[in-house]
C-alpha cells in the first residue's frame, strides 16, 4: 500500500491509499479518484516529504513547542477575550447585530459543535501542556 498527499484542481488536499503508484494513475485517469470536499475528479499527488526520523535531535520538541507557543500568542494579542459569551458573541457578529472584530473565548463542546453546524466558522486554541 502506498499513502499520497493529494490535490485536487480546486487546491483542496486529502489523504489516499493505494495498492500501488500504477493503481492510482489508473483511477485517476478514470476520474475514479474524487476530492471529498468538492467532488472534483481533476486529483493529482502533492508534494510529500519522506518521514526520516534523526537521532541527536533533542531539542526538536522544545523549538517546536516555542513557534507553537508565539503562533498563540500572536492569535491571543489580536483578538478580544470575550470569555463565556463566545458562542452569543459569534452569532451576533455573524448576523450582524455586532461588530465584525476577532474574539477569543470559552465554549463548550456542544455550543462549538452547534456553532460549526449553522456555518459560523471558529478555531479552538487550545492551551500548551505547560500552561495549565
Amino acid at each position: 500500500m502506498v499513502h499520497y498527499t493529494l490535490v485536487c484542481d480546486e487546491g483542496h488536499q486529502f489523504d489516499g491509499w493505494f495498492r500501488d503508484s500504477a493503481t492510482f494513475e489508473q483511477q485517476s485517469e478514470q476520474r475514479l479518484v474524487s476530492c471529498p470536499f468538492c467532488a472534483s475528479t481533476g486529483v493529482t499527488r502533492g508534494v510529500m516529504a519522506p518521514h526520516v526520523t534523526r537521532s541527536g535531535r533533542d531539542g526538536a520538541p522544545e523549538l517546536l513547542r516555542q513557534m507553537i507557543r508565539q503562533v498563540r500568542d500572536k492569535v491571543v494579542a489580536g483578538a478580544e477575550d470575550v470569555g463565556d459569551r463566545f458562542p452569543q458573541e459569534a452569532r451576533a457578529i455573524e448576523e450582524g447585530d455586532a461588530e465584525r472584530r476577532p474574539i477569543r473565548g470559552r465554549a463548550t463542546f456542544e455550543e462549538a459543535k452547534a456553532l460549526l453546524e449553522d456555518g459560523i466558522e471558529i478555531l479552538p486554541i487550545p492551551d500548551l501542556p505547560r500552561d495549565n
